[in-house]
Order: structure tokens, then C-alpha cells, then sequence
């Protein structure tokens, strides 16, 4: 008798530890992040985000963000990096040299997160406000020696098989190009795409769609008007119809231009259109609980600093050293499932790796 209550003493024990270990692992399993977006303000570190704080006396989106992390920006061969080494970097997991698309310094083509999440079976899209064959978003989908090749970008661009949208400027790209191809009319004969010139209409039930809505980038804040956040907005929806979940890469691109042009309020103005495009990203993030949202840069442009010129302490003043790109570190703001593993100083190229954690459900 003693025997046997020492037998059943002993399973049930056993069963409250599997049960107990069982309870555990449920609770401490981590989130997978079903949705990515991963915005990129071109040119944006910290100076320009406070700047624009200041300036447009608002927290911005930016504030909203429970993780931070810095990233060394450096070129695999400078220590100063272009938007095409730079886009490379964050898209992949290779540090490459200045001027480079998609491919390591020996030119072999690397993969890009949205080409993996793409044949994970989640839906994929790039918005910016450049061409959309400009360095940032090309670094995502095509792969070129140079950044200037826009002509091949465009039809690497129309021919990718993971590439579900593109909205942008850059239709010249397209239909007035040196070998006479009009690839509008081949993308949407040959290639499956929807073409538009604007954000109204489209039919987003389609399997691919293209927003091509200037020859050239898209006009300057404020004359574009609310054209990131809605593209943003009808990105998010148009992905979000995809059960396996989606990738969306956002770019606010003319902050650079501004900060290249040491415009402080056309700086000002492109950084609170990011803000914008970044609260639509957060409030659906916010509202699904399934989705990882990245904000971040490619580098700092203007080597901005904000001092009192009478050195008084008071009276800030926005001051650029340079109308080229600084080698100062960028911020990484992060939310969603995953969100703490942005934190801490990283290079990069360690983005895209992160980021499959994330998915993954890993810590």
C-alpha cells in the first residue's frame, strides 16, 4: 500500500511539473509579428526629428515608440555611406559599397527581407515620395552595379514576382525611356500589374498595383499634400487582405533632399509628412497587435546641429555643416511584437535578422 502511494505521489508530481513547465512556456512564448513596415526617413537621425519637434511644436510620431536602438550606418568601403549602401544594408544583410544596389561589394546579388517574407507567402509593397526606382526603394527589389541605372531598376522592379505594389514617382522611368519600351503598357499587357497615376480609383482586389503619379519624384511638401499617409494607408489596406500577413517598406524620401539643399523648412514640412505617414502605420499596428513597425534611416544628411549663435542658451538655430551626408549614427524606433529586440547599438546590416526573429516569434 505504501508502494502504491508513493507511485501515484510521485506521477502526480510529475504531472503538476509538465503542467507547470507546460504553463510557462504558453506565457513567456513571445508575439510573432504577422505584419512588417519598416519606414525609412532618408537622411533623418535624431537632429532632424528634435528640429522638427521643435519646429512644428508637436510630438511628433517619432515620441510614441517604446523601443530605441542606434545603427552605425558605414559603408562596407567608406565611412560615410550613400542611400544605396545604406538601403542595401538595412533591405539585407550585407554592408556593400557607396553606389551599389542590392548586391555585396564582389556584385553578387544578396536577398532582401522583402523578398524572404515575400516566399514566407506574406504580400509585399514600397511607397515613398522619390522615383521608385531611386536608390532606398530600388535597394529592396532590384539588383545593379550603380543606383544610377533607373532604367533597369524600373524593369527589375516590373518584373519581380514579389513585389505586389509600388507607389511613387518615377513614371519616365517607365514610358520615356532610351530603348523606346514602353514598359507601362508590357507591365500591364505581359506582367500582371494595374498601372495608375493617382491614389483614387485603384482596384486594390488586384493582385499587382502600381501608383506612378509623377514623371519625376513627387512634388515637394506641401504641394503633394497628404499623398505619403493616404499611400500609406491604402498600402496597409490593400496588404492586409493576405491571411499570411505582409511587408511594407515606407520611405519618407525628400527629408534628405531638404537637408542636401540645407532647406530647414522644407526639412521641417517632408519630417511632419513622415510623422503622419508614421501615425497611420502606429495606429493600425496599435489596433491589430500583430504588427511590427520599424522607423529608422539610412544615414544623416546636413550634419545638423541646433546651437545658440549668441550663446546664450535660449534662441535655438538650425545650423548645417555640409550639404552631403555625415557618417553620424541613426535612430531605430520600435513597436509590435519583437519591438525589444531593436534596442542597444547594431550595425546596419543586422536589421533584416532581427526582423525574421521577430516574425519568427524569437527572442
Amino acid at each position: 500500500m505504501k508502494k502504491l502511494f508513493l507511485t501515484a505521489t510521485t506521477l502526480l508530481l510529475l504531472f503538476c511539473s509538465i503542467a507547470s513547465c507546460n504553463t510557462k512556456k504558453k506565457v513567456e512564448d513571445p508575439p510573432k509579428a504577422v505584419n512588417v513596415i519598416y519606414m525609412i526617413g532618408d537622411g533623418t537621425a535624431l537632429p532632424q526629428v528634435f528640429a522638427s519637434i521643435l519646429a512644428s511644436g508637436k510630438d511628433l510620431a517619432f515620441t510614441q515608440f517604446p523601443y530605441i536602438g542606434i545603427l552605425d550606418t558605414r559603408a562596407a568601403n567608406k565611412d560615410i555611406t550613400d542611400s544605396a549602401a545604406g538601403g542595401t544594408a538595412l533591405a539585407s544583410d550585407a554592408k556593400t559599397n557607396n553606389g551599389m544596389i542590392g548586391m555585396n561589394p564582389d556584385t553578387l546579388a544578396v536577398e532582401t527581407i522583402l523578398e524572404t517574407l515575400h516566399d514566407q507567402g506574406k504580400s509585399t509593397g514600397v511607397v515613398v515620395t522619390s522615383y521608385v526606382t531611386h536608390a532606398t526603394p530600388a535597394s529592396f527589389v532590384a539588383k545593379v552595379p550603380k543606383r544610377s541605372m533607373y532604367e533597369d531598376i524600373a524593369v527589375q522592379m516590373a518584373e519581380s514576382e514579389k513585389l505586389n505594389l509600388m507607389i511613387g514617382g518615377g513614371l519616365k522611368h517607365f514610358n520615356q525611356r532610351k530603348d523606346s519600351i514602353d514598359l507601362i503598357q508590357r507591365m500591364e499587357t505581359e506582367l500582371g500589374w494595374k498601372v495608375y497615376d493617382t491614389l483614387y480609383g485603384i482596384d486594390t482586389d488586384c493582385k499587382k498595383y502600381a501608383v506612378l503619379a509623377n514623371d519625376g519624384h513627387m512634388p515637394q511638401m506641401p504641394d503633394r499634400g497628404n499623398f505619403l499617409p493616404e499611400a500609406v494607408q491604402i498600402a496597409i489596406e490593400t496588404l492586409d487582405k493576405n491571411e499570411k500577413g505582409f511587408f511594407l517598406m515606407v520611405e519618407g524620401s525628400q527629408i534628405d533632399f531638404a537637408c542636401h539643399a540645407n532647406d530647414s523648412a522644407y526639412m521641417v514640412d517632408e519630417c511632419v509628412d513622415f510623422s503622419n505617414a508614421i501615425q497611420v502605420a502606429l495606429d493600425y499596428a496599435k489596433e491589430k497587435g500583430n504588427t511590427l513597425v520599424l522607423v529608422t534611416a539610412d544615414h544623416e544628411t546636413g550634419g545638423l546641429t541646433m546651437p545658440d549663435l549668441e550663446g546664450k542658451y535660449t534662441n535655438v538655430s538650425f545650423h548645417y555643416s555640409t550639404s552631403s551626408h555625415t557618417c553620424l549614427p541613426v535612430i531605430l524606433y520600435a513597436y509590435g511584437p519583437g519591438a525589444e529586440l531593436f534596442s542597444g547599438w547594431m550595425q546596419n546590416n543586422t536589421v533584416k535578422e532581427k526582423i525574421l526573429k521577430a516574425v519568427q516569434g524569437e527572442n
